[in-house]
């Protein structure tokens, strides 16, 4: 074998496909290699550069072949999808990655450390109880409104149909009907109690971390979001400034311009949907504590006053982003600007 100078791996669940070139970018090796194989391979393999699509498992092997030396980069799979020739193979894709991760201009994924990857698994099982819990909420509620039983909105509402269908004097209910729902009810109750456990913890992991506790103090950012961010962003300094990070979480206009016109459509919802949705949510809890005279900044007061509410929320959540690149690099927490009352 000679010497390796760039080699694109193609991830995958058992069999791992191998690119490999030299510095003339000469093919030297293009092989399959079965999982339990590709450490022995890499170890064997003098340091080069690996490259890699993003996906689940990239950076566990990323952090697994780095420790023996090599320089391992992984790039988002749309970046390299252009690098394909003709029909979509495992081997075609590998030669793909080997020729993207030599492109001057490409941008690359940071990697993830295990611990970052662990409060990551933590977030997405607190979201996975959560929509549980909320599918079961609106069955509770769909059953009981058959037999004209309602309540009002929100999840704690929900609490008054638990208690008609525990109340068995309650005769609205036939026994049959009592007992089915007493097992929703029962795993409401169940997946709460699991999500204030998984709540607590990430409360306790931002209480811990200086960068996080500094986060929450801007509004509309909570220990939810403000873990989410140190969980999914290991590296604010590769985002050159507020806006770049903006954009990437998705929260910038869309541009389709051309001929010297400019063209600015909706946001372009690219990156990171997680971090865009606790930011949207942050940003639309303040604007209805506006609706009953709470204090705004004077820009978003003005903005109310001429732009649809959701209008107005993604320019909170775009000027949140900002702000949150901005505490992450320089450091300081936030500093509120005056504010007016808006009614």
């Amino acid at each position: 074998m000679g010497a390796i100078a760039t080699i694109g791996l193609d991830l995958a669940k058992s069999v791992f496909q191998v690119h490999a070139v030299d510095t003339a970018g000469k093919v030297v090796a293009r092989r399959a290699i079965r999982r339990s194989q590709l450490l022995d391979f890499f170890e064997r393999t003098s340091p080069c550069l690996v490259g890699m699509e993003a996906c689940a498992s990239a950076h566990y092997w990323t952090r697994e072949i780095g420790k023996f030396g090599h320089q391992v980069r992984i790039m988002p799979a749309s970046y390299v999808k252009a690098y394909v020739k003709r029909n979509k193979t495992d081997a075609a894709d590998a030669e793909a990655i080997c020729e993207a991760v030599t492109r001057p201009t490409m941008r690359f994924v940071p990697v993830r450390s295990d611990v970052e990857q662990s409060i990551n698994m933590m977030l997405k099982t607190r979201d996975l109880l959560t929509r549980q819990r909320t599918k079961s909420v609106n069955a509770l509620r769909s059953h009981l409104a058959e037999l004209g039983i309602v309540a009002g909105a929100g999840f704690k509402a929900s609490a008054k149909l638990i208690e008609i269908v525990r109340d068995n004097t309650d005769h609205r209910l036939p026994p049959v009907a009592r007992f089915a729902l007493a097992e929703i009810a029962d795993q409401i109750e169940r997946l709460t109690e699991k999500i204030m456990k998984l709540e607590k913890v990430i409360v306790s992991s931002v209480r811990e971390d200086d960068v996080s506790r500094r986060l929450t103090s801007i509004p509309g950012v909570g220990p939810i979001t403000a873990a989410a961010v140190r969980a999914l962003v290991p590296d604010p300094a590769g985002f050159r400034t507020g806006r770049d990070f903006a954009a990437w979480v998705g929260l910038t206009p869309r541009s389709n311009s051309s001929g010297g016109k400019q063209k600015l459509g909706s946001i372009s919802k690219r990156g990171n949907p997680q971090l865009r949705s606790l930011f949207m949510v942050g940003a639309m809890a303040i604007l209805r504590m506006s609706r009953y005279g709470a204090t705004m900044q004077p820009w978003v007061a003005s903005l109310l006053k001429r732009r649809p509410f959701k209008v107005v929320a993604v320019a909170m959540a775009n000027k949140t982003a900002r702000i949150i690149w901005a505490l992450m690099n320089k450091g300081g927490c936030y500093e509120p600007t005056s504010a007016v009352s808006h009614a």
